[in-house]
């Protein structure tokens, strides 16, 4: 979030809005990505939760079905609401007659995280057959594999100029990361500290001779600067940086837990983790309030790109996004914090044709998240309605088996 709200750089030209991405101008900012680029944390810490959930969801006698069902509930019912506003505001948009590229742009912008959330849900999808597949085959070699198939992948782009190999790696790097953690819960990378700076030494000894010498970007966000981009689709250089953060992570679990133990610390993250996703999906739409509020009435002033200037008037820019954001999260957080789990999210459907529905579930909301976040929210001309992306994930929904909360509610009193 930090990361996106310092490079939203919005430009103001002949009273048109612009906007460019800062690592574009501001070459001494892209190794600064290695810091901002986080997802391969949250992917590792995805799997560790994910390996000890499905534990203790087997150790109770539950299906890979019914927790998969479960863990789809609280990505997915947060995500709805957030598509269905977005939509409204972008159609009410252009039916007052604003720019239909303006509303267009504003739409992607606040969209822009629906890729990640998309990735993830496939990782959880499968997470129940990978994680007892690598506990039986091995962690290393679960792993390697996955590493080997990116480095396929990427020579496929700078070797043979095949660029749809590596579309792959979109789901199966970031399977690769969530693996990680997977091995971090079994207890494969803690046997010994020196593993932990086995990891940390190695990734970023890997990512400096793959960035300084080897074909890869330095940036680890976007598609700025040159060589080979590392997130679009995800490369080995990004597996490396994701090797670096793991090793870092296990260097710093020991202060964390002491920390963590201290009861205001812990509230605190338990607090933030309760509204994690709404922070995520959310986090983009300030920069639509934000700019025509302070920076279209020159509250905020223009001034070139990495200036001095500049650079101060980032920290009013990042304390108005967060405080329009901290209003947001207070009003859309309690369908991220409600317990949505109906009767089919708790109990077992193993028959061929709950698995299969289950299946088909994921797939359209998968169809639908990705078809939105591409289209943003415009479908394919820029004043329609993106019918069939929503078509797609409404579907998913009734087939995942979701519940609108005040349903539930009601037939429960009425039982």
């Amino acid at each position: 979030m930090t990361g996106h709200w310092l490079v939203a750089a919005v430009t103001v030209q002949g009273g048109r809005l612009g906007g460019v991405n800062a690592l574009e101008v501001l070459p001494w900012a892209r190794p600064l990505t290695w810091l901002f680029q986080v997802m391969p944390v949250f992917f590792l810490v995805g799997g560790y939760a994910n390996a000890a959930s499905w534990s203790s969801h087997q150790r109770r006698g539950g299906d890979g079905a019914s927790w998969v069902r479960s863990r789809m509930f609280r990505l997915l019912w947060p995500t709805v609401v957030f598509v269905v506003i977005l939509t409204v505001a972008a159609g009410l948009g252009r039916a007052v007659g604003l720019d239909s590229d303006l509303v267009r742009d504003g739409a992607w912008v606040a969209a822009i995280g629906l890729w990640f959330l998309a990735v993830y849900i496939a990782v959880v999808a499968l997470a129940p057959i990978l994680i007892s597949w690598q506990r039986r085959w091995g962690h290393g070699r679960t792993i390697l594999l996955l590493a080997v198939w990116v480095a396929v992948a990427d020579l496929s782009r700078l070797v043979f100029e095949v660029s749809y190999v590596a579309w792959s790696t979109y789901l199966l790097a970031w399977l690769a990361v969530h693996q990680l953690g997977v091995a971090w819960r079994d207890g494969a990378l803690t046997g010994s500290r020196w593993m932990a700076w086995l990891l940390a030494g190695g990734g970023v000894l890997s990512l400096l001779l793959l960035t300084g010498l080897g074909p890869y970007a330095v940036s680890m966000v976007g598609t700025v600067g040159p060589g080979l981009a590392n997130t679009a689709p995800p490369t080995l250089a990004l597996l490396a940086l994701a090797v670096t953060q793991t090793g870092l992570v296990l260097l710093l679990r020991g202060p964390a837990d002491r920390w963590l133990v201290r009861p205001r610390p812990w509230a605190a993250v338990v607090a933030v983790n309760s509204v994690v996703l709404t922070v995520y999906l959310w986090h983009m739409v300030p920069i639509l309030v934000v700019v025509p509020a302070l920076v279209l009435t020159g509250v905020l002033p223009q001034y070139p790109i990495g200036s001095a200037a500049w650079l101060l008037l980032r920290l009013p820019w990042m304390l108005a996004l967060a405080i329009v954001l901290a209003a947001l999260v207070a009003v859309f957080a309690r369908g991220e914090r409600a317990r949505l789990r109906g009767p089919e999210a708790t109990q077992p459907d193993e028959s061929p044709w709950g698995k299969a529905r289950l299946a088909g579930g994921v797939l359209a909301c998968l169809a639908g998240l990705i078809g939105l976040a591409a289209t943003s929210f415009a479908g394919l001309a820029p004043t329609a309605v993106p019918i069939v992306e929503l078509t797609a994930l409404a579907t998913g929904l009734l087939l995942v088996g979701l519940r609108v909360p005040i349903i539930g509610r009601l037939r429960a009193r009425r039982g």
